[in-house]
């Protein structure tokens, strides 16, 4: 088989698997969208926000429709700052974002404003961060949400919350203050699920081991949990001793493997267990690959 053919070929899933997630979480956003944000009346978020506050105060323009039209600029930013590979990822994702919004009509049997509000809140969460753990996006919200996390370190669902600060604020002059009230809980529940779903699910814990017997506690590490290490040295600053600290960086999955580790070898080991925010790097990184 020729080299280019077989290369081809080893893409081809990769590919698949991303239009896969983009279509599955643009069919659960759409349900979010036509099935409780329209019906009750809530601003929603994002782009689809604005698009659905154009489409509150000029009946007559569709949802899809606009929602195409805010996007061209922010395809533009697309390509000048996050990457090739991510815009002609998101082109797609924005076309099956469209259709889903065209097409896609489910019916929600859930009244109560509040309960609409959470579950539209978790359905659009989900399918946002589905979307997002593909390498594209469905454009909008999602390619500034990017741009500012690989420029300024901003989480995702911090930026969400930001931006749709201003849809709340036009919907609550210019239509309800009830209906913003309603769609804040909707906004914070789905940036909560956004956060949890791109990188809640891949949080990464720092360590810190301090030991006497550091030494076999490292080679475990190393050993047993496959995880790197690096050995700080240190002073006592009650005993002004050196010795020697332990610091590594594991999933969360490993966690618990790790502290039954240490306590094996040295109950009285202090361990000092951190969230992080995000880490880079080829085997422990957590950053979504965009």
């Amino acid at each position: 088989m020729r080299p280019a053919i077989s290369s081809k070929i080893k893409v081809l899933p990769e590919i698949l698997k991303n239009l896969l997630l983009m279509a599955v979480g643009s069919i659960l956003c759409a349900i979010a969208v036509n099935g409780i944000l329209i019906p009750h009346q809530f601003y929603g978020a994002g782009f689809t926000g604005i698009s659905l506050l154009i489409h509150y105060a000029f009946g007559g323009f569709p949802v899809p429709l606009i929602y195409i039209i805010l996007n061209v600029p922010v395809f533009a930013l697309g390509w000048m700052y996050v990457g090739k590979r991510f815009f002609l990822y998101s082109l797609p994702g924005m076309i099956l974002f469209t259709l889903a919004l065209q097409f896609v009509q489910v019916s929600m049997p859930v009244y109560d404003k509040i309960l609409s509000a959470f579950l539209a809140g978790i359905i659009m969460g989900l399918g946002s961060g589905v979307i997002l753990r593909s390498l594209g996006s469905a454009g909008g919200l999602d390619i500034l949400t990017v741009i500012l996390l690989k420029r300024f370190s901003i989480r995702l669902g911090s930026t969400v919350l930001i931006f749709n600060s201003l849809i709340l604020a036009a919907g609550a002059v210019f239509f309800t203050l009830e209906g913003a009230l309603y769609t804040l809980i909707y906004i914070y529940v789905n940036s909560q699920v956004l956060n949890l779903v791109v990188i809640g699910l891949s949080q990464r814990k720092a360590v810190l081991i301090i030991s006497r017997e550091w030494a076999r506690i490292l080679k475990e590490i190393l050993d047993k949990i496959h995880r790197g290490a690096t050995v700080i040295t240190a002073r006592g600053g009650y005993t002004n001793e050196e010795q020697n600290i332990i610091y590594t960086v594991i999933t969360f999955r490993e966690l618990a493997q790790l502290k039954r580790l240490v306590n094996d070898i040295d109950s009285e080991a202090l361990v000092v267990v951190t969230d992080t925010l995000e880490v880079m790097g080829q085997r422990i990184g957590n950053q979504p690959h965009w």
